[in-house]
């Protein structure tokens, strides 16, 4: 008997991919159920070849589901996850709204696995942020090696990492330049057709922005409390895939071509790496791809142990929607979960 599944924000980006990766990797369920706010109940979404009638959130019961995957805001899941969880119902949630809570596990299976038997303290799971999920997983092999001391990145995140609406904005303001029409700013606070904008969530009061200060929350928090990481996020006219330009500093010597071949064997990374045009992955190439791709890997001659690369990954499948599978497959293999309805 498999396990019953729900997938709450069922009808957004990364609500349907989730629906997409749990049939794609052949999750354990015996009954998967699609759920999003009021106004979404009964809205078809696609699981495999079935369809799925969306139920609603407000009156739904949890008290029989296994696995609830939350994708359905930071404000929601402070009020309903643990609810939710007080049923026996394990959650798995992709918001920042508990990544910071010392109580829940902050969790990216190809870097802090063990990290996941302290879900038991709230039965919540923390999904990290699109750019720090890549940015850890190309991290950790290096970090096992060397050391990290210290970490520059400046991110290039596409719209999609902003839902639906920023997607259809990007679209409608690229149409808008070619055809001569006005051009609106909704979603974000300046234009992003063939722009670039520095500023991702809130600003805070020392001048980084929220996005940025989760990097380096969220990165200590997974990886290591020592290390050392300041960023610059900047939106970019990409509709998926996120890019980073990642600068480390270590403790310790590593080459680059010992860092090439580390993250060649590394799990959850794919080295690109030729020095040549082309040789290298862009976001579009990473579009619908659960690897984060690795490429640029050089040496940095301005510090000791220095080392400079490029990172790129989908952020709606490993910044999100595949990191929760993920997470909900370790639960499985680990065996931390009874199914309730065999119980």
């Amino acid at each position: 008997m498999g396990y019953r599944i729900a997938v709450v924000g069922a009808t957004g980006n990364v609500g349907r991919e989730m629906l997409d990766i749990l049939h794609e990797r052949g999750f354990p369920a015996d009954e998967v159920v699609a759920i999003a706010s009021r106004r979404s109940q009964g809205t078809e979404v696609s699981f495999g070849d079935k369809t799925l009638k969306v139920q609603a959130l407000e009156n739904f019961d949890f008290s029989d589901v296994d696995i609830a995957l939350m994708s359905a805001g930071g404000a929601i899941s402070k009020e309903v996850s643990p609810k939710i969880a007080a049923k026996g119902c394990v959650v798995i949630d992709n918001s920042s709204a508990w990544r910071t809570d010392p109580d829940v596990p902050l969790i990216v299976p190809e870097v802090n696995a063990d990290a996941i038997s302290g879900f038991t303290k709230k039965n919540i799971i923390a999904n990290p942020n699109c750019s720090t999920a890549q940015l850890v997983v190309a991290l950790k092999p290096l970090h096992d090696k060397a050391r990290i001391k210290r970490v520059v990145v400046a991110t290039y995140q596409s719209v999609s990492g902003a839902g639906k609406e920023a997607m259809d904005e990007l679209f409608d303001q690229t149409r808008a330049v070619f055809v001569a029409d006005p051009i609106e700013a909704k979603k974000f606070p300046k234009r992003i057709a063939f722009n670039c904008i520095p500023h991702i969530d809130v600003f805070m009061e020392d001048g980084t922005t929220k996005e940025e200060w989760k990097m380096v929350a969220e990165t200590k928090k997974i990886l290591d409390p020592a290390i050392k990481l300041t960023a610059t996020c900047v939106r970019v006219p990409v509709f998926v895939g996120h890019s980073e330009a990642v600068n480390l500093e270590f403790h310790e010597e590593i080459s680059a071509k010992e860092a090439r071949d580390i993250l060649r064997e590394a799990p959850g990374c794919l080295v690109v790496d030729k020095h040549e045009p082309g040789g290298y992955v862009t976001p579009y190439e990473c579009a619908g791809e659960d690897a984060t791709y690795i490429s640029r890997i050089r040496e940095d001659p301005t510090v000791e142990n220095g080392l400079s690369m490029w990172v790129v990954a989908d952020n709606l499948r490993k910044g999100a929607a595949l990191n929760t599978v993920q997470i909900a497959e370790l639960l499985v293999n680990r065996k931390l979960l009874e199914k309730r309805q065999a119980a």
